[in-house]
């Protein structure tokens, strides 16, 4: 039948609850502090840089 009334899960209540208009403005609020603070303490990490190789010397010239 397609009146099966099939127990929610928890995520499914969760979303529920999170895009009612109280709670999404703290959700929404909450996402763009998050963006902001993984951004910010991504853009402060100091890349990893391999040592340079030493430097080639070119031969000399053949004395005569």
């Amino acid at each position: 039948m397609d009146n099966d009334a099939a127990p929610a899960t928890s995520f499914q209540r969760l979303v529920k609850w999170a895009i009612t208009p109280p709670q999404s403005y703290g959700v929404y609020l909450v996402a763009l502090i998050l963006i902001f603070t993984l951004s910010f303490y991504a853009g402060t990490l100091k890349p990893k840089h391999s040592p340079a190789p030493p430097p080639v010397t070119a031969p000399s010239p053949p004395r005569s």
